[in-house]
């Protein structure tokens, strides 16, 4: 088997990418990223054999030259990496830099994919995200023993329209809505915090709606959903959720059904 590399952001996603590797017999190196990847991934790798190497994330000639020594023709973006951290003072070393000189616009599949490009140039292809976590995506129908009553359908419905333009112009995956009114639009501040702004301006009884988009790149900022989202839903007193079934992850499934099940919260995953 060829050895992966995995190029590791934040939250959940590493681990479970490189555990799920690992059990596969693949050899993999872990890119981690300074400024956001969990200082537990280190001992994560190194309890699966796996060699780790930090770097920052200016620093995509560094990555490249990692992987390329480990012999790594393959490799999988695993965690999220804030946008906001464009304006961070991030300092880019010449590769990067070759990249933010030729693009036209900083939105998050701009950026990645010609991050994309320069790997696939040097001789690593990124493969699908999800490649060694397919059973973790979303399925379609309703995944919790309570379904949207009439109303939340109705929001539901009403919503995907806007959440599809929204995804299509890179802008955010997320909005949230309620009687038939958008409440809140993600942008760069993440789903939970998007969640949390819908609760304070249009209190209980919203519904959020994640969704891939129209032309996913699976190769990165694949949607996820997990536990975390469940909890900041139910501190908003939202009370529906729907993703999109095969194109987004669900971490930790058992427990995220489980909490919604325990709130009273429905969820339900769109049909492609």
């Amino acid at each position: 088997m060829p050895r992966i590399g995995l190029i590791a952001g934040n939250g959940r996603f590493p681990f479970l990418v490189l555990e799920a590797a690992h059990s596969l017999g693949h050899a993999v190196t872990v890119v981690a990223i300074k400024e956001e990847a969990d200082a537990a991934l280190e001992q994560a790798a190194r309890d699966s054999g796996a060699a780790l190497h930090w770097v920052s994330l200016g620093q995509l000639g560094k990555c490249i030259e990692v992987l390329k020594k480990a012999g790594a023709t393959q490799a999988v973006m695993a965690g999220q990496v804030k946008h906001a951290k464009i304006f961070a003072g991030i300092v880019p070393d010449l590769t990067l830099l070759s990249v933010l000189t030729k693009l036209k616009a900083k939105t998050t599949d701009a950026l990645i994919a010609a991050a994309a490009d320069v790997l696939r140039q040097r001789g690593i292809e990124l493969l699908d995200s999800t490649t060694f976590l397919r059973p973790l995506l979303a399925t379609a129908g309703v995944m919790t023993a309570r379904e949207p009553s009439e109303s939340e359908w109705a929001d539901l419905r009403f919503g995907y329209r806007m959440a599809d333009q929204i995804a299509g112009l890179d802008i955010g995956q997320t909005i949230v809505v309620k009687d038939l009114a958008v409440v809140a639009v993600e942008a760069m501040e993440g789903t939970d915090d998007v969640i949390a702004r819908a609760g304070r301006l249009a209190g209980p009884g919203t519904s959020v709606i994640k969704v891939a988009k129209p032309n996913q790149d699976m190769r990165f900022d694949v949607p996820v959903v997990g536990p975390p989202t469940i909890r900041a839903m139910q501190q908003a007193g939202a009370t529906t959720l729907s993703v999109d079934a095969g194109k987004t992850l669900m971490f930790e499934r058992g427990e995220l059904v489980t909490l919604a099940d325990a709130g009273g919260l429905a969820i339900v995953g769109r049909a492609a």
